[in-house]
């Protein structure tokens, strides 16, 4: 790992920060790191995290990730396409998922508790592919990297977002103090933004795109009335959140239509 860092330390310093746009067109500040070394970063934590936690060997169970997966990805952009995507069921009762740079996705137990169907799993995974190909991981670096030092912008852009197993597993004894400072008041703008990607790909992969309201629901009724688990808390109000998703699905829903009569018709599980 400690080449990884020492060279996202390096281009911390010396790397000029750019512009874009990002995909619902929206301003970014980007570049205080290299695809190049995101994707490796990523694949290091992934790497990392199945040698550390328990990785789950229930084939059915990493079929259907996998299918729902790679249904995803065949949406995506040829030059995402060309990644290697690789997924990975975690046994952990969280109901819990992640995307790394890299092509690498990670999916807890707990999950299967609240996403009922395939449509439903596809929201929470289309969502987090969201946030790589929007750049998000490229942004959150950047910004953060104006506010502390490069080591422990690893650990805190991995751990606020996915939990502590994904920040640890990026920088053993890192501090990750920052998260609850720099990164969290600025990603409900990057929250909402996977939540528009997310839901336009599991459209044209074949998925409802109106099931991302159902697993909303269940993630409500699953929490007690309060705020979702780990993975959604930076969220705008759920209730909001909510009409956001049905608004936005009954737009989509011609584009899953269209997706169904091309022959895109997963059957994940």
């Amino acid at each position: 790992m400690k080449p990884i860092l020492t060279a996202l330390a390096a281009a911390v310093l010396v790397t000029a920060c750019a512009t874009t746009v990002s995909p619902t067109g929206r301003t970014q500040y980007v570049g205080a790191v290299s695809q190049s070394q995101l994707d490796q970063l990523g694949e290091q934590s992934f790497a990392q995290m199945k040698a550390q936690q328990r990785v789950s060997t229930d084939a059915r169970q990493n079929a259907y990730v996998n299918c729902v997966v790679s249904a995803i990805v065949q949406q995506l952009p040829a030059n995402e396409q060309r990644i290697r995507w690789e997924s990975a069921v975690f046994v952990d009762d969280n109901p819990n998922a992640f995307a790394l740079p890299g092509g690498k996705v990670g999916v807890y137990t707990g999950i299967f508790k609240v996403a009922q169907d395939q449509d439903q799993l596809a929201a929470v995974i289309a969502h987090e592919i969201g946030h790589v190909i929007a750049r998000h991981h490229d942004e959150r670096i950047t910004r953060q990297a104006g506010a502390s030092g490069a080591l422990q912008v690893v650990g805190a852009v991995l751990g606020s977002r996915y939990g502590e197993g994904v920040g640890n597993a990026a920088v053993q004894g890192g501090s990750i103090a920052a998260q609850a400072g720099f990164l969290l008041p600025g990603s409900r703008d990057q929250e909402s933004e996977a939540d528009v990607v997310g839901q336009q790909l599991m459209a044209s992969a074949g998925f409802d795109p109106r099931a991302a309201v159902n697993l909303w629901q269940n993630m409500i009724a699953a929490s007690g009335g309060n705020r979702p688990a780990q993975w959604l808390s930076t969220h705008p109000d759920p209730q909001s959140r909510i009409g956001e998703l049905q608004s936005r699905a009954q737009g989509l829903v011609p584009s899953w239509q269209q997706a169904r009569s091309a022959g895109r018709q997963p059957r994940c599980g």
